[in-house]
Order: C-alpha cells, then structure tokens, then sequence
C-alpha cells in the first residue's frame, strides 16, 4: 500500500471564481443528481479508497466530476480503476481540479475509508477551502465534521451542508429486533464476504441493477457509509451504531423495504465477514436479515487480511461452513474480486471453484451477473416464472442454460 502524501501549497482562486462558485451552486442544486469531486489522496484503486471507487463506478445522487489523488495526477479514473476509460480525470489538488473543471462541484466528497480515527491537519485544509468555495461536504468517516467547531462555522459562514453519512439515528429512532422479519415474504440474499473491501457492495449493486433491468424488482438494503453515498433508500452505517441496535436496525431496513417495496427480491449488502476477530458488523447483518441465501464475496489472490499483516486470510470453504453451521441459510453462489489476478487467472479458478464447491462462481465487473441471476431462478421458484418471462437478451447467457 502506497504511505500518505500530504497536499501543501494549495493556492485559493481568486474572490470572483469564489463568487462564481456559489452562484453555480445555486442554480445546480435542485432536481438532479449533484456533482462532486471526491477526495482520495494516495488511495484511489487501492484498499482504502473503496469509496472513491465505488461512486466512480455508481451513484444515483452524485455525479462524480472529478478524483484528487496528486499520485495519478492527469490520468482516467476508469481506465484506473476497471481498464476502461470513464471520462471522469484525476486532480492533482483541489485548485487543479477547480481550475480544470467548466463549474464549481456541488460536492466535496471524502472518499477514502481507512482506519486512522481522525483526519491530517493538510486534509482539514482542503476541507476549508472546499467550503470557501460553495461545496457542500459528505464524509464517510468516524469523525463527524459536523460536530467539529471551525467545520460547522465554515458551514455556516458559507451556507453549506456537511453531511456525516455514519452519523447514527437519534437513541429514540433505534430499533431493536422483534422477530417481525418472520413476515417478509420477498427472498433476502446476503451478499456476505471473506474479509473487508473484497467488493462485496460492488457484487451487490450490480446484481440489484442487473435484475431491476430485467424487470424484477430488487431493493438492497445498504449497511455501509459508501452504498448509502451511492443512493441506497434503505439501511444504515452499522459500524456506527450501539452494538444493541445492530441486529434490530438490519430487521427494520428489510421491513421497511419490503413493507413499502413490495419487492420481488431484497438484497442485503455485507460488511467484513462473519469469521473476521476485528469486526462484527456480519454476525449483526446474518442475524437481522435471516437470509433466505447468501452469495460469498471471495479475493483468490488475497493472502493477509485487509489492513491486518498479521491475519491470514480464511478459506471459501472455512467461511461458508461458518456462515452454514451458526445459522439457518446456505451459501448458493460465489462471487470473485480479481485483485492482482489476470483475465485467464480469474478463468482458471471460476472452474476450479465450481468443481470444487458445486456452486456457480463469477466475478460481475469482468463476466456479469447471469450466473448470479440462474442461482436466484433454481433456488426461489417464485423469482424463476419472472426471469423466464423477463427479456433474457440482456443476460444471453441464460438462453443457453
């Protein structure tokens, strides 16, 4: 993992950009997706800046105008994330992308998710200057900005919003588990993994997108501060929560989806995984959604936990014994991250996986959701009639099967 770079000698644009800025903002705000730049210094395509990577790959609130990460200054952020140009370029600093950019961002997005408990005194300077020029922040983090004194008088002096998407519910917006989950009727899939950042959401908003396109209504259920970022209706930040409410606020979240939805399938997005010492957002996210499946997130070439160099990574069959034996649902597809992997690697153990295991395997951003679909169809007859019915041109593997 590449060490942090501090941004210095970041130089104000003049008073009447600033000026400019606000009034762009303005007229930009209302009835449409906001633009945003987002912030991922020394991170963007690595561990740690899984949330830059994810709103560049989708978001349904933000249009993302722009990454800052001076390490890959000048270059696509698609081309360097997934190998396909996005049209989307890399700053070097906030001033680069300000002065490359036709108009002022409405957003200014922290997009990195690491571990440190507090941000650099260089990252809290970009953040001023942000709001200096009209752009609303939206941070991921631990560290609320909007409970920080200087943050919230830039806020206010500027007439900005800081948004602080792990920011829990008030204690008496809580819920703790009923039970009530028994009456959701729609299948729940879990889309669990084998360590942190193995692109667990990746594989579950792509599924969710894949099956709304054929006309099946899914619904996920976001349980991290990025997905949540991206536009999920539904969930919550559970790391951020009273360990009390955890269960019960996943309970809700489906409810409240299905209750409203009338969904034909809900999918629950993972966090860590269920065998991981450090976290227990998984335990939480099995037990508050009673899965009726679960589809395992798995990085072959990944040796050592992520952010941990001294825990080695469990295997697919250690984690789905785990998943299977403490509670009541099976583990019916696989999921692959090609981390560090080639096109052919990555072939090579979908076979090897699917011998192995006897469960379809697939990696969505390189091979599509068809086969994560074909699980859903043989294991719910209810979802199967709908996907037969659906235009299986946009899945043409599926003819074939």
């Amino acid at each position: 993992m590449k060490t942090q770079q501090s941004t210095t000698n970041i130089i104000k644009p003049p008073m009447p950009f600033n000026k400019r800025a606000r009034n762009i903002k303005k007229t930009n705000k209302v009835n449409q997706k906001k633009t945003a730049l987002v912030y991922c210094e020394n991170q963007f395509g690595l561990v740690d800046g899984k949330t830059a990577a994810a709103l560049i790959r989708h978001s349904e609130i933000y249009t993302i105008v722009g990454i800052i990460d001076s390490a890959l200054a000048g270059k696509d952020a698609g081309k360097e994330l997934d190998g396909k140009k996005c049209g989307i370029p890399i700053f070097a600093n906030l001033f680069d992308g300000l002065s490359n950019l036709s108009e002022v961002p409405n957003c200014y997005i922290y997009g990195k998710a690491p571990l440190d408990a507090s941000i650099s005194i260089e990252e809290r300077t970009l953040i001023l200057e942000a709001m200096e020029h009209g752009m609303d922040i939206i941070n991921g983090l631990h560290q609320f900005f909007s409970d920080d004194r200087e943050f919230s008088d830039m806020a206010t002096q500027n007439g900005i919003q800081i948004r602080d998407i792990r920011k829990p519910p008030q204690l008496k917006d809580l819920h703790v588990f009923t039970g009530q989950i028994s009456k959701v009727t729609a299948p729940v899939i879990a889309v669990l993994g084998t360590d942190c950042a193995c692109g667990k959401m990746t594989t579950a908003v792509e599924l969710n997108k894949t099956l709304n396109n054929l006309g099946i209504k899914s619904i996920l259920v976001a349980t991290g501060q990025t997905s949540l970022m991206q536009g999920a209706r539904y969930g919550v930040s559970t790391d951020a929560l009273i360990s009390q409410f955890v269960v019960g606020e996943i309970e809700n979240a489906v409810i409240q989806a299905f209750d409203n939805e009338n969904p034909d399938i809900i999918l629950v997005e993972g966090q860590s995984a269920v065998s991981h010492p450090a976290f227990m957002s998984s335990l939480g996210i099995l037990k508050g959604s009673m899965p009726d499946g679960v589809i395992l997130q798995h990085p072959p070439a990944r040796k050592l936990r992520c952010d941990f160099p001294d825990l080695a990574m469990p295997t697919v069959a250690s984690e789905i014994k785990l998943i299977e034996f403490i509670s009541q649902t099976s583990v019916m597809a696989i999921a692959l991250s090609h981390e560090d992997l080639e096109d052919e690697e990555i072939l090579d153990i979908i076979v090897d996986y699917e011998e192995q295991f006897q469960l379809p395997t697939t990696d969505v951003l390189s091979h599509g959701c068809q086969k994560l679909v074909q699980a859903l169809g043989n294991n719910f007859p209810q979802l199967n009639q709908k996907i037969k019915q659906a235009s299986l041109t946009k899945i043409p593997e599926l003819i074939a099967s």
